[in-house]
């Protein structure tokens, strides 16, 4: 594709790609944004101009994109849900008797990778299914299962460690 090529699907383009991208999400900066990624996709991958109907290709591309977009806010906005929930559990005073191995334990799973530990309180805070979380995190389901169980199993380990 030459510079031109592009320069012809983007001026003809943009707008509408944009405009849709503005219905679908009502927010006027993530659509310009989303657009712009999708353009690029097209730029660097060369996409061929003759190679069928480009219009609806841009649009399907669009609309990936922005599920995409959509999910991955989904799953921050989970765990930052569940981080803020373990904040408020520390600031309330400990009359159980168990403080001290709910710190230990919140210790212990601070220190797991961060893709272990997302996958751990999705399955055990948020009770997703391991082919829930995949389908979310972009993964397959085995590896979501290797990723939970190494966390367990580096819990595991830190936990008798301290």
């Amino acid at each position: 594709m030459t510079a031109k090529e592009f320069k012809m699907i983007y001026d003809t383009h943009f707008d509408n790609l944009r405009r849709y991208l503005n219905y679908r999400s009502g927010d006027q900066q993530l659509s310009d944004d989303i657009a712009q990624s999708v353009f690029m996709k097209v730029w660097t991958k060369k996409i061929e101009v003759a190679s069928g109907n480009l219009k609806s290709l841009l649009f399907k591309m669009a609309t990936d994109e922005f599920v995409s977009h959509v999910r991955r806010q989904k799953v921050e906005r989970s765990y930052s849900e569940s981080i803020n929930l373990r904040v408020i559990h520390e600031s309330e005073p400990e009359n159980d008797g168990y403080g001290d191995k709910k710190v230990r334990f919140e210790k212990a799973l601070g220190q797991l990778p961060e893709k272990q530990r997302t996958a751990l309180l999705m399955n055990k805070m948020q009770g997703l299914t391991y082919k829930e979380i995949a389908e979310s995190l972009n993964l397959s389901q085995k590896a979501v299962e290797k990723r939970i169980s190494q966390a367990l199993n580096t819990l595991k380990q830190n936990l008798n460690q301290q």
